[in-house]
């Protein structure tokens, strides 16, 4: 669904409790949170959002931060009451933009594995849209075809799943199409990785520093939260408390959710 004042769209579970609104990382979506959100919907209301140029919400001709964490305002505007809100890499950047700039809007704060510095190395990612690119949809038969496609270039079948969650098949009136899409804005997103990897701290001049409760959540393998990076977060986020979890790389929650879960209710309580 989407909710009113946005197009952008949204997945809530749970009736009760407080508001806690995800944001994912690069090439996700919102249901890369399903877990979580299951898992905390019996005290709480997540929402979990499809960010621009992913999912199953619109597509922009240009990526930018600030635009981007201005759509999500709109949405927090929308529900009428301040969130919880928790972003994962790209959506931790977003997330940490929209508790800046709209404070108002962001009752608290969570960062998972993610730092507001501009990043230098995009060549993970970077084989990862090469990957993509080639993969030649107009010749595709299945999704177990492009998993074996893209095996040499992605050994890991657990980020071959996390990438190929985006492909989609498109069947025409009377079921019978056969043509395969990206349902993410590839070619956007995939011309877009410096961007995506920078901080945009010129267009934060004169915005105070962000008040709230801020917990930060870093895998202990990765390496998107170094010692280095402390002066930045404490002078965008002077109230902020890190939390290292073992065992975890980069995509914490879905490595360790048990451990994540755990952390992050005692955070919302």
């Amino acid at each position: 669904m989407s909710a009113p004042g946005t197009d952008l769209h949204t997945t809530g579970y749970g009736e009760h409790g407080s508001r806690v609104v995800f944001c994912h990382g690069l090439f996700g979506q919102g249901r890369n949170w399903t877990q979580i959100a299951k898992a905390l919907a019996d005290e709480h209301r997540a929402l979990l959002v499809d960010l621009p140029n992913h999912g199953r919400s619109p597509w922009r001709p240009v990526f930018d931060y600030v635009a981007m964490a201005d759509e999500v305002a709109a949405l927090l505007a929308s529900l009428d009451e301040p969130v919880a809100l928790v972003g994962h890499s790209m959506g931790g950047k977003v997330a940490m933009l929209v508790a800046l700039r709209r404070p108002e809007l962001v009752e608290r704060l969570c960062v998972v594995d993610m730092s507001p510095v501009s990043y230098h190395r995009t060549d993970v990612f970077e084989g990862f849209v090469a990957a993509m690119r080639g993969l030649g949809l107009d010749t595709l038969t299945s999704r177990q075809e492009a998993d074996e496609r893209l095996s040499e270039a992605v050994p890991d079948p657990t980020v071959r799943g996390f990438l190929l969650q985006n492909l989609r098949r498109d069947l025409g009136a009377d079921g019978g199409g056969q043509g395969w899409r990206w349902q993410m804005n590839l070619d956007v997103l995939g011309d877009s990785l410096r961007d995506l990897a920078s901080w945009p701290e010129e267009q934060l001049a004169g915005v105070a520093p962000y008040d709230g409760p801020v917990l930060w959540v870093a895998g202990q393998e990765s390496d998107y939260v170094k010692p280095e990076y402390d002066a930045a977060m404490t002078r965008w986020f002077p109230r902020r408390r890190l939390v290292t979890i073992k065992n975890a790389g980069h995509w914490v929650h879905s490595e360790q959710p048990a451990v994540f879960v755990g952390v992050l209710r005692r955070f919302l309580a």
